[in-house]
């Protein structure tokens, strides 16, 4: 294992994490921590995690060690809390209860190593009518109206992927969580419980949008506002061939550069003239439907016009900016956003594969000083 300080593997190298396996958030912000070079070691099931997806393309297990254990054998518990107590951080995302019913929750683990970060990820939180129920991330959004606010007007709300609820809304403010009371712990020497939900970390997102809101900036309803569709300088519009542009010029000086690019300076309406918006965006949309996507990024290409193509996720890593700020990787034939954000003292980069059930056991026997994962050999 890398020596805290050394900057080979990144930021948290010397860190330990545990991860009990689960599927969505936690294992992403664990994907996280590894990134940033923590040492992660996930605890799976017999069985797996229940995502049906082959391990061996499961890129948020990158960067971690794996070894199996069945928490509700004899002895399973005791093996993690083995592992817990030389551990810095423990993520679960169990509802709540379970992990103290399977005798690993923050009291068991607190007793065996009070210094210990126990990081508890769900989508409605450990306290609150909705904490036992089951949910996804699509449920969560509903409710904290985020989800509501996005997509077109008089049309269902569109959907995000799991990217605003599960990701944003849960694996970031879990990693924020855990490295506020990492920082906490080492300074005190007191760990503590991060309690993470989903319906808390979204709706927090939606912090400037309440204070628009409020002040009368912002209509309660979708596709009417600056930043929802509404606008008709802030959208997506379609090519002649079927692809699309992203436009985002908000500020006066980005508008004009983008209209005369768009050669209608004389024929828009004024962009102030919110009663003539939908003037101003059927202008538009003819316009971009006159050239193909490619045509348009080339128009636009080296300008101030806040303009881009709309790319999909296999088109993404090749282009240019991207290629060359590396921001994709490759590593073991699988293309991947590489770690980020990135370090000038103490880079990160893909260090491993995603991690094989089980495959790691003995290694971390070895280097967590912990015999007991090991299962005896047969004469």
């Amino acid at each position: 294992m890398a020596v805290p300080g050394r900057g080979v593997d990144g930021p948290l190298a010397g860190v330990r994490v545990v991860e009990l396996a689960g599927i969505g958030p936690g294992p992403f912000a664990a994907m996280l921590l590894a990134d940033l070079g923590a040492d992660v070691v996930r605890v799976d099931r017999p069985g797996g995690a229940g995502l049906a997806i082959d391990p061996a393309y499961d890129v948020t297990n990158r960067n971690k060690r794996s070894v199996v254990i069945d928490l509700k054998a004899p002895g399973g518990a005791a093996q993690v809390l083995d592992l817990a107590e030389r551990a810095d951080v423990l993520i679960e995302g169990y509802r709540p209860g379970v992990a103290e019913r399977l005798g690993v929750g923050p009291e068991d683990c607190h007793a065996r190593n009070p210094r210990l970060v126990y990081g508890r990820m769900t989508g409605w939180g450990q306290e609150g009518p909705l904490a036992p129920r089951a949910g996804h991330d699509i449920a969560y959004i509903a409710v904290t109206g985020t989800l509501g606010m996005i997509g077109a007007e008089g049309e269902p709300p569109a959907i995000p992927a799991n990217l605003l609820g599960d990701y944003a809304g849960g694996s970031l403010y879990l990693v924020v969580g855990v490295l506020a009371a990492l920082t906490h712990a080492r300074a005190g020497g007191e760990g503590q419980v991060v309690d993470a939900a989903i319906v808390d970390g979204a709706s927090h997102l939606s912090a400037m949008i309440h204070g628009m809101l409020a002040a009368g900036g912002w209509q309660d309803r979708r596709g009417a506002n600056l930043l929802d569709g509404g606008c008709p300088f802030y959208g997506t519009y379609e090519t002649s061939d079927g692809g699309h542009m992203a436009v985002g010029a908000l500020e006066q000086q980005f508008y004009d550069e983008f209209i005369a690019l768009l050669d209608l300076t004389e024929a828009a309406p004024a962009r102030k003239d919110l009663a003539r918006w939908g003037d101003l965006r059927e202008a538009v949309a003819a316009r971009f439907k006159e050239r193909t996507r490619e045509e348009w990024t080339a128009v636009f290409e080296g300008s101030d016009a806040c303009v881009a193509p709309v790319l999909s996720l296999r088109e993404a890593p090749a282009h240019p900016h991207l290629a060359a700020r590396g921001t994709f990787t490759d590593h073991g034939g699988i293309t991947q956003p590489a770690p980020a954000p990135r370090f000038s003292a103490t880079p990160t980069r893909v260090r491993t594969g995603p991690a094989r059930p089980g495959a790691d056991t003995a290694d971390v026997a070895r280097d967590w000083d912990v015999p007991a994962l090991t299962p005896p050999t047969t004469p």
